[in-house]
């Protein structure tokens, strides 16, 4: 980390702790008095096995649930009553793994994720350099070759007469490749005689140049090129990303760094502190920085989840490896349609040692760590150097997690559990790689592939969210993917690798109490029990009564974020 860097963050976290009061001492508040908000008439989720008619709402918690009647004997004079008419209640969806900047970045920037070929990437792209000025960087995109005919990854000289005024650096939808254009090549100056990098892959031609995909670490050869964002893109990309949150019935999320190098936490915290001050910040964000930050944090006395009801911080993202898509995630054994192919460990992951060092000071300051991994020689590499941590620091509540949690090997699975690693999967990636994931790892292994029913049935921790851009920021598909697991290119009816399907009552659980409990906030929401956060949504139909297959459908009515309605799809009835 530079010490410029290094000296802005601490600056940063020093504001952090002057303007954010611990949200443990707001905890101990009482919900006291009668209610100025309550829903009558409907069907609110108590748990799986408990449901109340109404909920009353007093300022932004919970004050109470029960009867319809009871509710209204606990309204205030000119309290707002909302009637529900027979529909469903839930807490308000925590999705427990998204990328605020990519993902509010694409909503205002290059739409490449359901293009179907290469002449229409291509295009998308030329139309979109049109409306920009001369040298501004076209990025992002979550571009996704598997659906193209043919499935073929992009190259340069597909975009270049297109893009002759702009430089590229487009990602594919799991974030671990872009395709840059020679405009950016030539910025970055690489070419043939350019190295790999460790943690890293520059795929290259039969004359040894450059093909333009850059994978993992090497990607930083290009994204290093690039202006820095400045605190008003990311206000922009927030308040983008919280309309659509809203309107999907997302109440909080828990924003990932993208990198070991992201160094826009300092951006995102400023942004955030802004758009809080003037009341326009209408998402509760728990920020994880990467974990090259985490000496900073402790020298500050930084701990896990410090903040407030609305944001914090305290949380710590590694990365293990890359990704399935791009080949790069790392395997005991090698890809089935590559026998040279293990895959990579990241470039933090090239020095295991270094990299458990910053795990120890990290834990031994009380912050949590989160780490990215996908295939499973490096899920079990993480899992011992969690084991590692509590054998040599003691048992603690750490709540440590593994992000994605993808391939695991077998005996892997029961370790979750045993060493209270929480597993943070993606629902939606399921249905979406399920479409050629067997082709990269072959029969058998698959078999362990999003085992999201095998990790809570052995007792693990599974909380949900959606990778977003990665992923759409819709939990209920989150849900229709978890419980019906029926890919989306529509081969798979009966569900892909149907014995890892999970329940409706599950998937909620999963999406609610479990991302807050991963986030160390399962007393402060995700459940609607008095004085829990008043974060709620009201959806169009029962997803615990209806055919499975509809759940997908099925709208988000309203939303409310603690008492305050948010969104609302249609007039009060």
């Amino acid at each position: 980390m530079s010490l410029r860097r290094s000296a802005l963050l601490s600056l940063t976290l020093v504001a952090l702790a002057i303007s954010i009061p611990d949200k443990s001492l707001q905890a101990q508040t009482c919900v006291q008095g009668g209610a100025n908000l309550v829903l009558v008439g409907g069907k609110v989720w108590i748990g799986p096995s408990s449901q109340a008619e109404a909920v009353a709402i007093r300022g932004t918690h919970i004050l109470a649930t029960g009867t319809s009647a009871a509710m209204l004997k606990l309204a205030l004079p000119g309290a707002r009553i909302i009637q529900l008419h027979g529909r469903l209640v839930l807490p308000g969806f925590n999705d427990a793994h998204v990328h605020i900047q990519i993902g509010g970045a694409n909503l205002v920037g290059v739409h490449l994720t359901d293009t179907h070929s290469p002449e229409q990437f291509r295009d998308r792209i030329a139309a979109y350099a049109k409306t920009l000025p001369k040298g501004k960087w076209i990025l992002n995109g979550a571009w996704d070759e598997q659906r193209w005919t043919p499935v073929a990854l992009p190259t340069h000289q597909l975009i270049d007469a297109v893009t002759l005024d702009n430089p590229v650096a487009v990602s594919r939808t799991d974030l671990h490749m872009i395709l840059a254009n020679a405009y950016a090549m030539k910025l970055a100056g690489v070419n043939r005689d350019t190295k790999d990098i460790p943690g890293g892959v520059i795929l290259r031609d039969a004359e040894g140049n450059p093909t333009g995909i850059f994978k993992d670490a090497a990607k930083a050869l290009i994204l290093s090129k690039i202006p820095p964002e400045t605190e008003a893109d990311m206000e922009t990309y927030i308040l983008a990303t919280q309309k659509v949150a809203a309107q999907n019935g997302v109440t909080s999320v828990q924003d990932m760094a993208v990198s070991p190098t992201d160094s826009d936490g300092r951006l995102k915290l400023q942004a955030l502190q802004k758009l809080a001050r003037e009341g326009q910040l209408k998402l509760r964000v728990a920020e994880c920085l990467p974990l090259a930050d985490g000496r900073q944090m402790a020298e500050l006395g930084i701990e896990s989840t410090f903040g407030n009801d609305l944001f914090h911080i305290g949380c710590l993202k590694s990365f293990a490896d890359g990704g399935l898509g791009a080949s790069t995630a790392w395997f005991t054994a090698p890809y089935a349609d590559n026998p040279n192919n293990y895959g990579i460990a990241s470039d933090t992951m090239q020095h295991p040692e270094a990299m458990y060092a910053q795990f120890k000071l990290a834990d031994e300051a009380g912050l949590q760590l989160i780490t990215h991994a996908i295939g499973d020689r490096a899920n079990h590499t993480i899992l011992d150097m969690y084991e590692r941590l509590e054998k040599e620091d003691g048992p603690s509540d750490r709540r440590d997690r593994i992000e994605h949690a993808q391939t695991l090997l077998p005996e892997d699975i029961p370790r979750f559990a045993k060493l209270h690693v929480i597993a943070s999967v993606q629902p939606y990636h399921a249905i979406d790689d399920g479409r050629w994931a067997e082709k990269r790892l072959g029969p058998e292994r698959i078999r362990t592939t999003y085992a999201f029913r095998s990790l809570m049935d052995s007792g693990a921790v599974v909380a949900f969210g959606s990778d977003w851009p990665v992923g759409p920021l819709v939990p209920l598909t989150g849900i229709y993917a978890a419980v019906t697991r029926r890919t989306i290119d529509g081969r798979n009816p009966g569900g892909w690798m149907p014995q890892e399907k999970v329940s409706v009552a599950q998937a909620v659980r999963a999406y609610t109490f479990n991302a807050a409990y991963a986030e160390h906030e399962e007393t402060l929401k995700g459940s609607i029990v008095p004085g829990q956060l008043a974060d709620l949504i009201l959806l169009s139909d029962d997803i615990f009564h209806i055919d499975p297959v509809k759940i997908d459908a099925v709208k988000v009515d309203m939303t409310l974020l603690g008492g305050e309605v948010i969104y609302s799809r249609i007039a009060e009835r």
